[in-house]
């Protein structure tokens, strides 16, 4: 079930509509995971020396921007339980030339790897999706190399305008209607040292993590954003059900959108928390 919810959302994220939007909204998300990742060209290394893992890659971020940024000089493998995503990541990579990424769907809790084969792991927004946490953690640990880098990225609080505009305003006018629970799972990391201590359970050493302010700003018209945001945020399917078609519900998010549209983009400032650690 969750693969096929996670398979819907690739759907319409692939979607010729809203693609290049997506890719540009998450653009300094994706710069500041592989900062963490301190992935660095290493000049007369062997052709796939260097390693790589991502995981819940998605539509090929960051794996697409690591393998770049290697130039061929190491081998990024990204992975996720999702089918659909891959597609559009393995036509991305292709479009780029990039020899040096591939892409297996596959679920962390049981990753299809020899232990201690990868350099670096990362996870960008999803950390907070993984059922068995520490199980997850585990996984990836051991496919490190000792002296390895793990960089994760998650949401921070829920109370930050890009979720306050739209679900927040949705509350607003509707306030029986309560949160999931799996959308409140995409936030439990959003207090300080949280996610930090969660690898230090899992055996990583040098563990922590801080909030970071990113953009996160959508290219394009309100009722484009309203309606990438219906159609991706999977978590919060179920209470976006109950108003479809509600026309003043409608009608305040687009307003509270509108406030921070420019003329061109509509502008969010996103927190993020950033984790890393390192494989003693």
């Amino acid at each position: 079930m969750a693969e096929q919810l996670w398979d819907s959302f690739a759907r319409l994220n692939a979607g010729e509509r809203f693609k290049k939007q997506s890719a540009e909204m998450g653009a300094a998300v994706t710069e500041a995971i592989v900062e963490e990742a301190r992935v660095r060209t290493r000049p007369g290394a062997a052709a796939r020396e260097f390693r790589v893992l991502d995981v819940a890659c998605g539509s090929g971020e960051p794996s697409i921007s690591i393998a770049t940024l290697l130039k061929g000089t190491g081998e990024v493998v990204g992975v996720d339980m999702a089918s659909a995503p891959l597609v559009v990541a393995r036509d991305r990579a292709s479009k780029r030339g990039l020899e040096n990424v591939e892409y297996r769907q596959a679920d962390v809790h049981a990753l299809p790897f020899e232990s201690e084969s990868f350099d670096r792991v990362t996870s960008r927004l999803g950390i907070m999706f993984f059922g068995g946490l520490y199980q997850a953690l585990n996984e990836m640990r051991r496919v490190l190399k000792p002296g390895g880098r793990i960089a994760l990225l998650a949401w921070g609080a829920m109370e930050q305008p890009y979720f306050d505009t739209t679900i927040g305003t949705v509350r607003r006018m509707r306030p029986e209607l309560e949160v999931p629970a799996s959308a409140g799972e995409m936030f439990k990391f959003g207090v300080p040292g949280t996610l930090a201590g969660a690898l230090r359970e899992a055996g990583f050493a040098m563990a922590e993590d801080r909030v970071r302010k990113l953009r996160w700003d959508w290219h394009g018209s309100p009722e484009e954003m309203w309606d990438y945001f219906r159609g991706v945020t999977v978590p919060f399917r179920p209470l976006l059900e109950k108003v479809d078609g509600d026309a003043a519900v409608d009608g305040a998010v687009l307003s509270a959108l509108r406030e921070r549209f420019d003329g061109e983009w509509v502008r969010f400032e996103a927190e993020m928390v950033i984790a890393t650690g390192v494989r003693a």
